[in-house]
């Protein structure tokens, strides 16, 4: 059964993105687009909140893992910039537990371990009720000083 998306939806998040981001943590396009929501409830602590809306979704009609895969990422990295300093993934290893439909979603990034040039932290993806749909862990190598990151 083919579905077809809220067109209107959809594009008045493109069109709200590209009117208001800026190429800065928090307000860069792809987060404007997905409607992300930033807040550092603690000093080790990264939440991004967003409505699980139909323009994310894969054919079977949950949040893609794509979607899931840079939200979990953002988290972390808005994390490490804010406490450390700007850096970029080396890897991440992503646990998909349930499937993400609608509703809100929040990831919860926090530091496993801190360090001088390499970080490691972990991210979890919960939904509206508490359930734990997503898990990810990753390492981080902090960029130079003035490396561009407004």
């Amino acid at each position: 059964m083919s579905r077809k998306i809220d067109e209107t939806t959809a594009r008045r998040a493109f069109e709200q993105a590209i009117a208001d981001h800026q190429q800065e943590f928090g307000r860069f396009f792809l987060a404007r687009l997905l409607g992300l929501e930033v807040s550092y409830p603690d000093a080790d602590t990264c939440v991004v909140e967003f409505d699980a809306l139909d323009f994310m979704f894969n054919p079977q009609g949950t949040v893609h893992g794509g979607v899931i895969a840079t939200v979990l990422d953002i988290s972390m990295g808005h994390l490490l910039q804010k406490v450390i300093g700007p850096g970029m993934t080396l890897e991440m290893k992503t646990q998909f537990l349930r499937p993400a439909r609608v509703g809100r979603l929040r990831a919860e990034g926090r530091f496993l371990k801190k360090g001088k040039s390499i970080n490691y932290l972990e991210t979890r993806l919960t939904d509206a009720a508490g359930s734990l749909l997503a898990v990810a862990n990753s390492t981080w190598q902090l960029l130079p000083k003035g490396a561009g990151v407004p």
